[in-house]
């Protein structure tokens, strides 16, 4: 059982934001948004974190979701913040938050917030998608004509009915892995999608690629996010959204930091986007 919450009038103020990265490993993938939502919130309980509630009639813990995965695909970069009333050690939130989670759902870092919206340096996603028994050289003539193509269109069913739209221009790199193990019996490509909307998954990538080009898929296609980050549009990589935090800490620790930012940073929670 959840502990009671204490009014509204009577909540502690967030003194410290947290941001971090799990990964959805294995059959785990197919957990949904909410899915995950409801198994955080539980495991947050269960580590007996500290967290702060919004004010309100209906009051719920200030924690944030941010470029969530689609169900069925695996991940390597989930991020969220979450606030909270009292200041911990991140090591060991990651440690008590990963114990309290199923494996397959798994904290891999989690760092002091520093300045600036964590979301806004959500701007670009690599992905992995592996074709098992499709043939390589196939896989990357088809890119090659996906490339090609100024404007591929795709469809897919929204809450408002089908939607089309084009998945070509949030392409930035696609290509076709070579070598590896497995190489001759799966074509395993990566791309890196820039967000936007409509926002572009692999699955749209991977439908425009077989709307241009004729490529035999045999089963179903494996999507897994490598990184999710600030885009570099000159190299069309995705970079670390954690590396500033980290570097806002390293100077905190040694006495470099501005005295006002972690005041600032506290203060500012109580403006961040509360869980959907």
């Amino acid at each position: 059982m959840s502990p009671t919450q204490a009014p509204p009038s009577q909540q502690l103020p967030a003194v410290q934001k947290l941001r971090i990265r799990f990964a959805k490993r294995g059959r785990l993938r197919f957990t949904s948004h909410r899915d995950f939502q409801r198994a955080f919130e539980r495991a947050v309980r269960r580590a007996e974190l500290p967290v702060a509630f919004s004010h309100g009639f209906s009051p719920h813990p200030k924690i944030s979701y941010a470029g969530a995965a689609p169900t069925g695909a695996a991940s390597e970069a989930e991020y969220l913040e979450i606030s909270l009333t009292s200041e911990r050690e991140p090591e060991q939130v990651r440690r008590a938050l990963d114990e309290a989670l199923p494996p397959g759902l798994d904290v891999l870092e989690v760092v002091v917030a520093g300045p600036g919206s964590l979301a806004d340096q959500l701007e670009a996603s690599e992905w992995e998608i592996r074709l098992p028994g499709t043939d390589p050289d196939e896989a990357a003539k088809a890119v090659e004509q996906f490339l090609a193509a100024e404007e591929v269109l795709v469809e897919r069913m929204t809450k408002r009915g089908i939607r089309s739209f084009d998945c070509r221009g949030a392409v930035l790199r696609l290509a076709v892995v070579t070598g590896g193990p497995d190489a001759q019996t799966c074509a395993i490509l990566q791309v890196v999608v820039q967000h936007g909307t409509p926002s572009v998954r692999p699955d749209d990538v991977l439908a425009g690629v077989l709307e241009v080009a004729t490529l035999a898929v045999t089963g179903p296609a494996l999507l897994t996010r490598l990184a999710q980050g600030p885009l570099q549009a000159d190299t069309g990589t995705v970079d670390d959204p954690l590396a500033r935090d980290r570097d806002a800490t390293q100077a905190t620790a040694t006495g470099q930091a501005d005295p006002a930012h972690q005041t600032h940073s506290a203060e500012s929670d109580a403006a961040a986007p509360p869980a959907s």
